[in-house]
């Protein structure tokens, strides 16, 4: 793996039981970019998230992090080593405050100062949480649910973001707002994979795509390229 490389997946294959999900999918992330998976429900994508954070045991493949290969490491170790997931459904401890859930996507920090900096950064990227810290995190509408999320995740301080259809179920005003918030985070440093239905938008934001038909990817390149190539629009795109 070159130094380029945040990620490097290989040959990646994870079945659920007899039945193959994902089959023998490659691909990269460079380092300071943004890049995309884009599929229907149910092409595979959040199985591919769930093999790169440790939730599932792929069947096959090699997936290389940093220059390092993580097969067999636990979800809270790939934590340490740099990785967050934004996951599909945004899973927040909704009978928790908004403050309580971004104290808990620090919990494997150990350094107080870097942490309050921290807090107090994500709070500049979501405006609209901070005058609602002691809110519990079930009464917020479903866009500032979803803004929750991705802050709490970035209190992992990660240097790979995985997100996970963040902008499902959101109307096009907030679609917006948190397509600006993803490429001002990576603007920041922040390494980033995205899987989304929303090719529009998911190919707008990143620099480089692949498509994903039930568990293999069919297309792949630059997503300006993607963006504009026949069959991408009118299986995706809806023109």
């Amino acid at each position: 793996m070159t130094e380029r490389l945040a990620l490097e997946v290989t040959g990646l294959a994870v079945s659920y039981g007899i039945v193959p999900a994902v089959i023998d999918v490659s691909f990269a992330i460079e380092h300071g970019s943004i890049t995309t998976i884009v599929g229907s429900n149910g092409a595979g994508k959040s199985t591919i998230m769930k093999a790169l954070t440790g939730l599932v045991r792929p069947a096959g493949g090699r997936i290389r992090m940093f220059g390092e290969d993580i097969a067999g490491a636990e979800p809270d170790e790939l934590v340490v080593r740099g990785v967050s997931l934004v996951p599909e459904g945004r899973r927040l401890f909704t009978t928790m405050s908004v403050a309580e859930n971004l104290e808990i996507g620090a919990y494997r920090r150990s350094d107080v100062n870097a942490v309050a900096r921290d807090f107090e950064r994500v709070l500049e990227y979501f405006p609209a949480l901070r005058g609602r810290l002691q809110v519990l995190a079930g009464s917020l509408s479903g866009g500032q649910q979803q803004m929750l999320a991705v802050a709490r995740a970035l209190m992992a301080a990660p240097r790979l973001l995985l997100l996970d259809e963040p902008t499902i179920g959101l109307g096009p005003a907030i679609v917006d707002t948190i397509a600006e918030i993803i490429q001002t985070i990576a603007r920041s440093g922040v390494d980033m994979l995205l899987v989304e239905q929303n090719a529009e938008m998911a190919l707008e934001i990143s620099a480089q795509a692949f498509i994903l038909e039930r568990g293999r990817i069919i297309m792949q390149g630059r997503s300006s390229t993607l963006a504009r190539s026949e069959e991408v629009r009118r299986a995706y795109l809806g023109v």
